[in-house]
Order: C-alpha cells, then sequence, then structure tokens
C-alpha cells in the first residue's frame, strides 16, 4: 500500500523565498507577506434564513455580519462578504473552527472549511496601489475604498477575495488577498513581476494582519 502524507502545507511554500526582490537600490516599496495557518469558514444562509443567520452571528460575534461588500472585524475573528447572503470568517486557535461555527449554525446556514483551500497574502507598501492597479480594475484610491472595504473580484483572471484592513502605525494600507491555493503560486509570480521595479520585501507570518 502506498503512503500518504496529510500534512497540510502552504500553496506558496516553494515559491516564497523571503528576502528582497526586484530593484535594490531603493527602499522597498511593497511588502508581500503570506499568513499561514488560519482557519477561514465559509457560511451560506439557507434560503429565507438570512435573519435567523444574522441573529446567530451577532450572538457570536459581537457585530452584525456583513450585508455589504465589507470586512469587519471582530474581537478575534474577521468577517469578510463574499457574496448575497454569505460571508468568510477568518480567525486562528479554533475557536471559529468548523465545529464550533457548525454548533451555532446549525438552524439558518451550511457551512464550508475554506482554511487549507485558499491562500492569504498582506500587501502594504508605499507603492501597494500602483501595484494593484496593474492587475486589479478596482478603484483603491481611499475614498472610493476605505479601510473594511472588500471585493469579490479578479486578478490575472484569478478570482479572490479583496479587503482592506487597518492601517498600519504610519498610515499605509494594508491589502489583504485571499486566494485558492491552486492559483496562489501563479498568482504570487504575478504581484512579484509587477512589483519589481518598486522592490519588494517578501516574508511570511503565523499572524493575522
Amino acid at each position: 500500500m502506498a503512503d500518504f502524507s496529510w500534512v497540510s502545507r502552504s500553496p506558496l511554500e516553494h515559491v516564497l523565498v523571503g528576502g528582497a526582490y526586484g530593484v535594490r537600490d531603493v527602499a522597498p516599496g511593497i511588502s508581500l507577506t503570506e499568513i499561514r495557518n488560519f482557519d477561514l469558514i465559509q457560511i451560506m444562509a439557507r434560503r429565507g434564513r438570512w435573519a435567523e443567520l444574522a441573529t446567530a452571528a451577532k450572538a457570536r460575534f459581537g457585530v452584525a455580519a456583513p450585508e455589504t461588500p465589507k470586512a469587519v472585524q471582530a474581537e478575534d475573528a474577521t468577517l469578510i462578504w463574499s457574496g448575497p447572503d454569505q460571508f468568510l470568517v477568518l480567525s486562528k486557535g479554533g475557536k471559529h473552527a468548523m465545529e464550533p461555527l457548525g454548533r451555532t449554525f446549525a438552524a439558518s446556514a451550511s457551512l464550508s472549511d475554506q482554511s487549507h483551500a485558499r491562500a492569504l497574502i498582506a500587501i502594504s507598501g508605499t507603492k501597494a496601489r500602483t501595484m494593484l492597479a496593474k492587475l486589479s480594475s478596482l478603484d483603491l484610491h481611499p475614498a472610493a475604498f476605505p479601510a473594511g472595504t472588500a471585493a469579490a473580484t479578479s486578478i490575472d483572471h484569478t478570482s479572490v477575495t479583496l479587503w482592506r484592513g487597518n492601517d498600519l502605525p504610519d498610515g499605509q494600507a494594508v491589502f489583504n488577498l485571499l486566494a485558492f491555493a491552486t492559483f496562489a503560486e501563479s498568482l504570487w509570480h504575478t504581484m512579484l513581476d509587477a512589483g519589481a521595479e518598486y522592490g519588494v520585501e517578501i516574508g511570511h507570518s503565523e499572524e493575522l494582519a
């Protein structure tokens, strides 16, 4: 019988090389950080059960579930709109993993564990918007895409969920991107190519942005 390994690995493990990429004679204009080992649960309301789901979400997270393209920060999770009557729960540590959320939403929603099906990348830096503008049709100007805004969109023909998190202490915006694991490697190379002329700082983290 063949031996199989079921150890989960990052979809970027073979291509992510920490350090500098692109031009080296300037301070890096872009920071790309892969976030690893997170819990990500898709919650979809059953037909006619959104109100019931929303009540259960408010009781569990202490904030209202997003009904429009927004990312809502709870105490220990981020709720990210992913379409009509559905959202993603991003967290760490297992508190909001499949089993506990399944109990919370047993009567109102269908759940899907996406924890190992997506790659999560945080994008920041002075040239982050400029790089993303090469690849996305979204208007990411602060007036059009303020902190907390989310979108289900595409980058380089790859479906992604993109949202703007809290700014860094120096005021720079942070964009978070979820991509399907099978497309993560090609998307990663695309972003490196788009950012090379500004200089890219590459890393990975176990902490959510």
